[in-house]
């Protein structure tokens, strides 16, 4: 009966592990519409693709053949790790530019590479890296929409001032940190609509749903709007439970006052 028992819990725990090795490797995307009343209608709609915490994963053709219609592209951090080939970071640099412009904010994990060859290779594909940096779009009436990124809070790089002193008072403002705690160090007063980060991976493994983090989502907070993502590579291990990998198409809309 002992054998009997360890079998079967042998054979569960190589279920769980498949099954979590699977979830893992899930090409998932969330489609989302955010409508700010201070978005200037004269953009009409913009659409972004937010990806973060690649990783070690490899971005396949199919997988981009599936996102249409895209203005913008924005990379949030961890795009690579040690050991990851620069060949690899290349081609999904690659994949991702079928879409659109691509933006880029550093990571923590992406200082674990020669950051300087990194950064030469993101240049070399023509990556806009937004590191304390803000980026301006113009509509054809000059109305203004400003993106607005800054460099790892792990390594205590982050810059928002500097980014903020590029930026014009009267645009609409988007915020790209890899850290979601980068909400703790602004206001209200320097409107910034919306902040898009990952790092957390959702937790990455729930037990009975509970993990290290929160499942990635969006919250409306009294100063910002922030999406959280799961993020779509691993981290340590490649294996998630409860927390499955995710990418965004995000409309950003007016609204009606």
């Amino acid at each position: 009966m002992v054998w009997v028992f360890l079998a079967v819990i042998t054979l569960l725990g190589a279920g769980l592990l498949i099954f979590m090795y699977r979830q893992a490797n899930q090409e998932n995307i969330s489609e989302q519409t955010l409508a700010f009343p201070e978005f200037p209608e004269s953009f009409g709609d913009i659409r972004i693709f937010f990806i973060s915490d690649i990783h070690r994963r490899k971005i396949q053709p199919d997988f981009i053949k599936r996102i249409k219609n895209i203005d913008l592209v924005i990379i949030g951090g961890d795009l690579t790790e040690k050991n990851v080939p620069f060949e690899q970071v290349a081609e999904n640099i690659m994949q991702l530019k079928k879409l659109g412009l691509v933006f880029f904010v550093w990571g923590n994990n992406d200082y674990e590479v020669e950051h300087h060859e990194l950064d030469s290779l993101l240049l070399q594909h023509g990556v806009k890296i937004l590191d304390n940096k803000s980026y301006l779009f113009e509509s054809e009436i000059g109305d203004k929409m400003e993106l607005l990124g800054v460099d790892d809070m792990v390594h205590e790089r982050d810059l928002l001032q500097v980014a903020l002193e590029e930026a014009s008072a009267d645009s609409f403002k988007i915020l790209v940190c890899h850290e979601p705690d980068i909400v703790e160090k602004f206001t209200e007063q320097e409107g910034i609509s919306l902040v898009l980060s990952g790092h957390t991976h959702g937790g990455q493994i729930r037990i009975l749903g509970f993990g290290p983090h929160e499942r990635g989502r969006i919250t409306h907070l009294p100063h910002t709007t922030i999406l959280v993502s799961n993020g779509f590579g691993t981290s340590l291990i490649p294996l998630r439970l409860g927390a499955p990998p995710e990418t965004h198409i995000l409309t950003i809309t007016t609204r009606q006052r």
